[in-house]
């Protein structure tokens, strides 16, 4: 890899371990349990931040194709470290809805630029190949740090109730840093050359005219976004909204509650930086179903086990989530064609994974408030198993024919045109670590 390009990558390690930093997280639940708050408040705020997030997706989306992501990132990290200071200055039910609705505003600011950045700098550079593992490896080590930090969010809030959200705060604050030092290079937009320049001279409703294009005449784009969902939602709702009720639901009394999300989180770390172990027998779109019927599996499988049982099933469950991500993320970028808004287009998959995770919190509320938690994990599994095998037959439909994979193998990812958009499944061939120079 060149400087350049290895300077993206550490940057933009640093950046999505600060920014993704929330001290907070392990101990949320119970804290503003603490401060007053119902259960159903809790999910309430959860669901409304869900559709916020939703809201804010387009237009930031949007926004970052024309000012450029490094920008976004930049303005990402400001009103994050804004947000996570709210609760310290408001513990209450509007100032955790207030904290929530900044965070959904933060994240949908970076949730599309980050992978865009790091895209197109390395496709810049001519290191598009090491994509795969970057992603996963910043993923990974930001994982790592939730391991060292959260078992000592308890000790920290014996001393300061308020620690965790201060030093979200001042975590967020730093990755403004590493965004601040980002090259231009990364900020292109979402292609290089002329035809970035071109667009940004454009106006918002022509990107979304191109985003909304770009879907219609790319089926497999289309249906990638939707088999991306069940990965997603049920990661999401596990690790945020049901992991401790489920450890109370097995007596897990939280005090042990950053120790259990800390060997979960290890788990996760180590399947993301390690895509490349999963089997090249199987499509990496073929992988996404299976790992997501799995994950669905292991969720249902908590409610049968003893406490012992249940913390081994969550750790599997985050290591099936780790290996998920880096996979579902490369297809989405290597089925979005040249010349198209990128970050655009990464807005509309978040917007779709979040307006389901809306419903399922919502959902989780109910099944939570009428004491049926064993009902709602048996009932997410089944409506995951069923869908999976509709979404991954409806994938092999619109993309049936192999010999169509060549041109893409040679032109290597994301250069293909919408219109042979599906034939990305192949080049995003596991082994990427295989004659890969080891990550800086």
């Amino acid at each position: 890899m060149t400087p350049a390009a290895r300077r993206i990558i550490r940057l933009n390690n640093g950046f999505q371990l600060l920014f993704n930093l929330l001290w907070w997280m392990p101990v949320f639940y119970a804290y503003q349990r603490a401060a007053g708050l119902s259960d159903g408040q809790i999910f309430g705020i959860q669901s409304i931040y869900y559709v916020a997030f939703c809201l804010f997706e387009i237009p930031t989306g949007m926004v970052a194709d024309r000012v450029g992501a490094r920008n976004c990132l930049r303005a990402g990290a400001v009103v994050m470290t804004a947000a996570n200071l709210v609760p310290v200055l408001a513990p209450s039910y509007t100032g955790f809805l207030v904290h929530f609705l900044a965070i959904a505003a933060g994240r949908s600011l970076t949730s599309g630029a980050a992978s865009a950045c790091l895209y197109d700098g390395l496709r810049a550079e001519g290191a598009d190949a090491h994509y795969l593992r970057a992603e996963g490896t910043a993923r990974a080590l930001g994982l790592a740090a939730k391991v060292v930090c959260w078992p000592l969010v308890g000790p920290l809030m014996s001393v300061a109730h308020q620690s965790p959200y201060v030093l979200s705060a001042a975590s967020a604050a730093a990755s403004l840093g590493c965004a601040l030092a980002l090259p231009r290079i990364a900020t292109g937009g979402t292609a290089a050359g002329a035809g970035t320049r071109g667009r940004r001279k454009g106006t918002l409703l022509r990107d979304t005219c191109a985003a909304l294009r770009t879907l219609r005449s790319s089926p497999w784009l289309a249906l990638l976004m939707a088999q991306g969902v069940a990965v997603f939602t049920l990661s999401r709702i596990c690790q945020v909204n049901l992991f401790q009720p489920v450890l109370l639901e097995h007596g897990i009394a939280e005090s042990g509650h950053g120790s259990v999300l800390a060997a979960m989180t290890v788990a996760e770390a180590v399947a993301s930086a390690r895509p490349q172990w999963l089997s090249r027998r199987l499509s990496p779109a073929a992988w996404v179903s299976v790992l997501s019927v799995a994950l669905a599996a292991s969720l249902a499988g908590t409610t049968v086990g003893g406490p012992w049982a249940v913390v081994g099933l969550l750790c599997a469950f985050a290591a099936i989530t780790g290996f998920g991500y880096p996979v579902q993320r490369k297809l989405i970028n290597d089925a979005i064609p040249q010349g198209a808004p990128r970050a655009t287009l990464l807005s509309v998959e978040s917007i779709v994974d979040r307006g389901v995770c809306a419903v399922a919190a919502v959902a989780a509320g109910a099944y939570l408030a009428a004491g049926r938690l064993d009902a709602l994990l048996w009932h997410s599994a089944a409506v995951t198993c069923v869908l999976m095998p509709v979404l991954h037959l409806a994938l092999r439909r619109v993309c049936p024919a192999p010999a169509a994979r060549g041109p893409r193998r040679a032109h290597g990812a994301g250069t293909a045109p919408a219109a042979v958009a599906g034939p990305v499944e192949e080049p995003v061939a596991l082994p990427v670590g295989e004659g890969v120079a080891p990550h800086p």
